[in-house]
């Protein structure tokens, strides 16, 4: 692979991370800027990542039965407040309204920070009878967060998501619901995004505000952060003893049904850059790029030039998302800015490659060339796309596994970020809140979860030293 860096316009990754995804961003037109403090706008390159992202989803939430709606975007003060601990843990984060107009209000109104009182509020309107469960109910909407420091796509004070709720009659159902949602995240990011993810649970300390349980897919970026790429909650029947929803089962008795939230942000596109871009850009996996392959005319102004490269554009239109640039731009300029985007696949066809049947096809990832006979393209493209996903998986597991540490003293934890930045760091932990506190004190990382798969590093407390049979996943995280 040639490593040396072609675009200039982007700082070095080794020089400055957050310069070089902040280059990133706006450089390969995912976003602008606006006077909205922690605001951002979604350019159409970005928000079509976004849509394909959004596409593969909701088609899996519908194969496994689950319905869109649409709540309002604001919350009356006294239905946020009915979940005392859920309206603790956003509290600090929500934007009020109090003027309609020129009038204040009689009650302030939050912008939606996550919807679980509407749903609720819903529930209890419309749920009377065991027959009338479950609901699986998703939806796609913005929602506002007043973070205090942002940075796009992984945190802003607006961003796009997708939250689903469900409310079922019996515990094991939801619960089975919390963990089947986790697996559809995981399976996305792994197979869509090409991103290696660790499940596990979050820690009490660490669960989502009023849940029972949180779980959560972890994925390691470039430079040994991690982040959080979903979760997916279990609530028990809090909510609904809060909100008064209750039902009629079959032996006429009045119970409490059981309830989970789960969602995914458009901070996924933050993690796709920053588990795949190089120093030349952005590096998409073909099932969320908008363009899977460009087409580049070489001398277009010759005769047959543009033609030939219209009838490839139309030969490969049938099955894969293909741009062709006939701008005057050269076709150097042409090559960088494909590049800088990600675009999995670019063909370059000139006159010589005419005469031959030929054109010559780049790969994004590994920077590669190939000259591949003219008419059995679609099915060589189909395969070659494939190729990226699992190129692109392999790669970013390799980075996790290499920056994956096994510590026994919170001082082996200080010496490996000393060392190496952050990374996953694998530690036992004896349960106790205190400790966990400790932890993170003593060395920076966060518990990110514990993970589903669990390994005995040693018999002990990374902090305390006592018996401890949990293992948990420590980072520095975004």
């Amino acid at each position: 692979m040639n490593n040396a860096k072609k675009n200039e316009a982007i700082t070095r990754m080794s020089d400055d991370f957050a310069k070089w995804y902040t280059d990133i961003v706006k450089k390969a037109e995912l976003i602008e800027y606006t006077s909205v403090k922690g605001c951002m706008v979604i350019r159409p390159y970005g928000y079509a990542i976004w849509e394909n992202i959004q596409r593969i989803l909701d088609g899996i939430f519908k194969e496994t039965g689950h319905e869109n709606v649409c709540m309002p975007m604001f919350i009356p003060e006294s239905l946020l407040e009915k979940e005392k601990d859920h309206v603790a843990g956003f509290a600090p984060e929500v934007a009020w309204i109090t003027h309609g107009g020129q009038e204040k209000l009689e009650e302030r109104l939050c912008v939606r920070p996550t919807s679980e009182t509407l749903f609720c509020e819903h529930y209890a309107n419309i749920i009377h009878s065991y027959r009338d469960l479950p609901k699986l109910y998703n939806q796609w909407v913005n929602v506002v967060r007043w973070e205090k420091t942002t940075r796009p796509f992984l945190r802003s004070r607006e961003f796009l998501w997708q939250e689903g709720h469900t409310i079922h009659a019996t515990a094991q159902e939801a619960i089975e619901e919390t963990e089947r949602i986790l697996n559809v995240y995981s399976e996305f990011c792994e197979k869509s995004l090409a991103m290696p993810v660790i499940m596990g649970k979050k820690t009490d300390s660490d669960k989502f505000a009023g849940a029972v349980s949180t779980y959560a897919i972890e994925a390691l970026m470039h430079d040994g952060k991690a982040l959080q790429a979903g979760t997916s909650h279990y609530f028990g029947d809090g909510f609904a003893r809060a909100f008064g929803i209750n039902y009629t089962d079959k032996e006429n008795r009045r119970i409490f049904p059981h309830q989970t939230s789960w969602g995914v942000t458009t901070r996924l596109i933050g993690a796709i850059i920053m588990t795949h871009g190089d120093d030349n850009g952005l590096i998409l996996p073909p099932a969320i790029a908008p363009i899977q392959v460009v087409i580049i005319p070489v001398a277009q102004h010759k005769p047959g030039v543009l033609e030939k490269a219209n009838e490839l554009k139309s030969k490969l239109s049938s099955k894969f998302r293909v741009k062709l640039d006939d701008s005057d731009n050269s076709p150097g300029w042409k090559y960088a800015e494909y590049e800088m985007k990600g675009v999995p696949i670019r063909i370059e066809i000139g006159p010589r490659d005419i005469e031959k049947g030929e054109c010559v096809v780049a790969f994004r990832h590994t920077t590669e060339k190939e000259t591949l006979n003219y008419n059995n393209l679609e099915a060589v493209i189909e395969s070659k796309l494939g190729e990226i996903t699992a190129d692109l998986y392999k790669k970013a597991l390799e980075n996790r596994e290499k920056h994956t540490y096994s510590c026994t003293t919170a001082d082996e934890m200080n010496d490996i970020i000393a060392k190496n930045g952050s990374g996953f760091i694998k530690a036992m932990w004896c349960g106790d809140e205190a400790c966990e506190d400790a932890i993170k004190e003593k060395t920076g990382t966060g518990s990110r979860c514990i993970p589903f798969e669990q390994e005995k590093i040693s018999g002990v407390c990374v902090n305390c030293g006592k018996p401890a049979n949990t293992m948990v996943l420590w980072a520095v995280s975004y």
